[in-house]
């Protein structure tokens, strides 16, 4: 059986341009990465590479020489304003690094509209070879696998896909019986993390965990290998493990991004 791709995500070393990024997942033994190219917040630190033609030459040449490959591109909002067309240029790029899936949020509170749209990005996204992938976050408008799965199977497009992030998954009291119901082609990749302790009663706390303090795989107490043995067999895994606290501490990005390579390793070995 060939070997799983195991993706770096952004968010794991978010404050590593994207050539850095590349080259400590070559370093650490990634076969892929997976490019910020919009912000998810504001405030957030963010590298221009949709803007910037230099970082995207510089990125370009680091993956070419590491053999690193782009799973995936994020962050795309589908909000009440969204126009869908304005999305090109981030799925030009997405397509200009040899990317295959798209994670999209669902800000919109009008499902019918949110459908819509996510329709339309699928339609837009169909030629460049991308795969929007819905993703599900308590304190967004699609807060659980089911409104997702709903979502998706409403828009009717072949490239529509759910993204599972584990962390989501365990903080939205999904289930592993409504993933199994879930056609495998609609799950093209999964993120793994694990999650610090009980579910928060604060959805402010939630969201501080969901962005800065993950755990490890292994490390925590969402039931990953439940979640491993539901997902399709080999499906690529983007490992999403913001530390904030271990960076803080001066934990470099590299071992960072090591422990979280090797964790992973250690928990795939048990599915």
């Amino acid at each position: 059986m060939p070997e799983r791709n195991l993706s770096l995500a952004a968010l794991t070393v978010l404050e590593l341009s994207p050539p850095d990024m590349v080259e400590v997942a070559a370093r650490a033994g990634y076969s892929h990465v997976g490019l910020r190219l919009v912000p998810a917040t504001p405030q957030e630190h963010h590298f221009a590479l949709v803007a910037d033609s230099e970082l995207r030459r510089q990125t370009r040449q680091r993956l070419a020489y590491t053999g690193v490959q782009v799973l995936d591109v994020e962050i795309l909002r589908l909000q009440p304003d969204t126009q869908v067309s304005d999305f090109e240029a981030v799925l030009a790029v997405g397509a200009e690094f040899g990317a295959s899936e798209l994670l999209v949020a669902g800000n919109d509170p009008d499902r019918a509209r949110l459908t819509e749209r996510f329709a339309a990005l699928c339609d837009l996204a169909a030629p460049y070879g991308l795969h929007p992938h819905l993703e599900f976050m308590p304190w967004t408008d699609v807060r659980d696998l089911p409104q997702a799965i709903e979502v998706v199977t409403a828009a009717q497009r072949d490239n529509g896909c759910v993204l599972v992030d584990a962390f989501h998954f365990d903080r939205s009291g999904s289930r592993l019986t409504d993933l199994a119901k879930l056609a495998p082609t609609r799950l093209r990749y999964a993120q793994l993390c694990d999650v610090p302790g009980p579910c928060p009663s604060d959805m402010a706390e939630i969201l501080r965990q969901a962005r800065s303090e993950r755990r490890f795989p292994g490390d925590g107490c969402a039931d990953l290998l439940g979640l491993l043995r539901t997902l399709p067999v080999q499906i690529p895994l983007s490992v999403e493990v913001p530390t904030q606290q271990l960076a803080a501490q001066g934990v470099s990005a590299l071992q960072r991004a090591q422990w979280a390579l090797d964790k992973t390793r250690a928990l795939l070995a048990q599915v």
